[in-house]
């Protein structure tokens, strides 16, 4: 009884794992055209089946723990060898963990993404600003001064 639970909180978390590898990646898309009103959306969307599938992990975990099995790999593997859908809730359990996985590495390249932009804002932010950049000349033809606020119009 226990391994067609586990099997069914597994296969129930296929599709919620898909759907956030494509919003992941729709947000890649999104942030790389900076469509805020898409990254909104998008947010939502994740937040919702990120706690979705943290409350099916809980689940999951528990069920195995009931059983005093580890919860990973291990304690799914030892259900599987006492059950009769083993090789099922093995696949299963496999296709899972590599569509987390790729969310995952979608997930940190997003972040990386975020990381970047960030960045270039800021310097973008600092040359508008008149922060340390010697290199830039102001309207009279010399070089900006180091933290001298100018403002937005004389930049």
């Amino acid at each position: 009884m226990q391994d067609t639970t586990l099997l069914q909180l597994i296969t129930d978390d296929i599709a919620p794992a898909q759907h956030l590898l494509e919003l992941l990646q729709a947000e890649s898309i999104a942030l790389h055209g900076r469509d805020m009103l898409e990254m909104e959306r998008i947010l939502a969307q994740k937040q919702a089946l990120v706690i979705v599938l943290d409350q099916h992990g809980r689940r999951r975990s528990q069920l195995l723990a009931s059983l005093g099995l580890p919860t990973n790999r291990n304690g799914l593997e030892e259900v599987a060898r006492h059950s009769s859908v083993g090789a099922e809730l093995l696949k299963a359990g496999d296709e899972l963990t590599a569509l987390m996985n790729d969310c995952k590495a979608a997930n940190e390249e997003n972040g990386t993404l975020i990381q970047l932009q960030q960045i270039k804002t800021n310097n973008q932010l600092s040359i508008l600003n008149g922060g340390d950049t010697p290199t830039l000349y102001d309207s009279r033809g010399s070089t900006s001064g180091k933290a001298r606020p100018r403002p937005l119009s004389q930049v």
